[in-house]
């Protein structure tokens, strides 16, 4: 018998051993420190209590006390900083202690600055048992302002103070940028999230951080039924169906920024939207000095069903308005209105930055109609200027209304129309129609569906020669 390579072996035994219990104990938060090593039956993170509560971007120092059962009564020492994950910033330490022979707990040091809210998780080993602990870091503790009382811009600024005190610093940072022309023109009407635009997603936002950026728009968007606010509520409800049958469309890739900071007496923008919405609203010294660009669109176009509630279409009383406008046209006036050619999308596209308004203006001159006719272009204007907030859309359809004789209107494509007939507009891909004032314009075109591709849906968007991306 080779009792030398027996030994060796023997030898070698020992020095695994050894190394998988220092290995083992490496990872454990327990130390005998030369009164045998402790070990406990069950550790109970689920019954933990914390000595403080936790909130983003606020320096904390707390303990966690977490229940066991089964000590062996072994002294340990205190353990290594364990980091934490999901919110990030804070570590726990394990202090030093006594266990009870039976039921007791152990204690753990919290401290750092959580960078987010949400759930602060801890992976911790004690006695041979492991568990999580699952710290919450609440959103910034300042109470909300009550901004009900307020109106105009003093509102909307009040409502942007309360979501901004929502956020951690790093989302500040994102939501509010520099106010200047390159900022200003990403937006788009594409399916293309922050790709193509500024600020925070709405995916990206805790539920209470998501209703406070909601009532931000809320103040600033119109309040009559159906449009405004409840437009905007629509068309987001629009992507979450667009979304049950194709990748990229969702309420939660809309967004919200802020152009410079939201002031009473400051230059700044407010900027919401995503894939069919874009609003871009430049406040100066109080004032509401531009409420365009403006893009709505929608698909479908009719109403349609999400998750148990029925949506009317969107954009009906925008439809409804230039069927009417058009409509109430004579065969000679429609006539002298038809311009040629084909449009597949409006000409002004949202987010580009090179195209300019046509230098000379097509169709007719609304000056030349009757009365009746001149009260329908009024309608259709409004129902786009009534998508911002009531005392601006007052204001800026009284301008409108006061440019209204040197307004034009035009159409294209529209082969199926026929004078006095209301219904017989905008039913096809290419159908197509604008008006075009000293200051405002406004375009509206039916294309083929996207995702449903049987059939027709809306683009439009609203400009103003005068007051786009005013000052930048």
């Amino acid at each position: 018998m080779n009792y030398r390579k027996m030994y060796t072996h023997f030898v070698v035994i020992l020095l695994v051993v050894a190394v998988v219990v220092i290995a083992c104990k490496k990872n454990d938060d327990t130390d005998s420190s030369g009164s045998g090593s402790a070990s406990v039956s069950t550790l109970t993170c689920a019954s933990v209590t914390y000595s403080a509560t936790a909130t983003v971007n606020v320096a904390y120092s707390g303990t966690a006390t977490v229940p066991y059962t089964g000590g062996n009564g072994a002294t340990y020492s205190a353990g290594s900083a364990i980091s934490s994950t999901g919110v990030t910033g804070l570590t726990a330490t394990l202090v030093a202690n006594t266990l009870a022979s039976g039921a007791g707990s152990i204690v753990y040091n919290i401290s750092g600055t959580p960078a987010s809210a949400g759930t602060a998780s801890f992976a911790i080993s004690f006695g041979s048992q492991s568990c999580t602990l699952s710290l919450t870091v609440n959103s910034a503790s300042t109470s909300a302002t009550d901004c009900s009382s307020l109106t105009g811009i003093a509102k909307v600024v009040c409502a942007a103070n309360n979501f901004l005190s929502t956020l951690s610093s790093s989302q500040q940072s994102s939501v509010i940028l520099t106010l200047n022309l390159t900022n200003a023109k990403r937006w788009s009407n594409l399916p293309c999230a922050l790709s193509c635009r500024n600020g925070l997603l709405f995916s990206s936002l805790s539920s209470a951080q998501l209703e406070a950026a909601k009532a931000v728009i809320q103040a600033a968007a119109g309040t009559a039924s159906g449009e405004g606010y409840d437009e905007f509520l629509t068309i987001t409800a629009a992507d979450d169906y667009l979304g049950l049958s194709a990748n990229g469309y969702s309420s939660g890739n809309y967004i919200i920024a802020f152009l410079g900071t939201p002031s009473t007496t400051g230059k700044w923008m407010l900027q919401y939207g995503g894939h069919h919405f874009a609003a871009n609203i430049t406040y100066d010294a109080g004032k509401v000095v531009s409420i365009t660009p403006l893009h709505e669109g929608v698909e479908p176009h009719g109403s349609f069903t999400l998750n148990g509630t029925i949506y009317p279409s969107p954009l009906a009383s925008e439809l409804e308005v230039m069927q009417n406008m058009l409509g109430a046209l004579s065969s000679t006036e429609l006539s002298g209105a038809k311009i040629s050619g084909s449009f597949s999308d409006v000409l002004m596209v949202p987010g580009s930055t090179t195209n300019t308004f046509p230098s000379t203006k097509q169709g007719i001159k609304v000056g030349t109609l009757s009365a009746d006719v001149q009260a329908k272009v009024k309608a259709a204007i409004a129902a786009w200027v009534n998508d911002v907030d009531d005392s601006s859309a007052t204001a800026y359809l009284a301008t409108y209304e006061s440019e209204l004789a040197n307004t034009y209107i035009c159409y294209a494509s529209n082969t199926s129309a026929k004078a006095g007939d209301a219904s017989s507009f905008f039913t096809s891909n290419t159908d197509y129609v604008r008006i075009d004032g000293p200051s405002v314009w406004i375009e509206f075109i039916c294309q083929n569906g996207v995702v449903i591709s049987n059939q027709i849906h809306y683009h439009t968007v609203m400009r103003d020669h005068n007051r786009d991306y005013i000052g930048l």
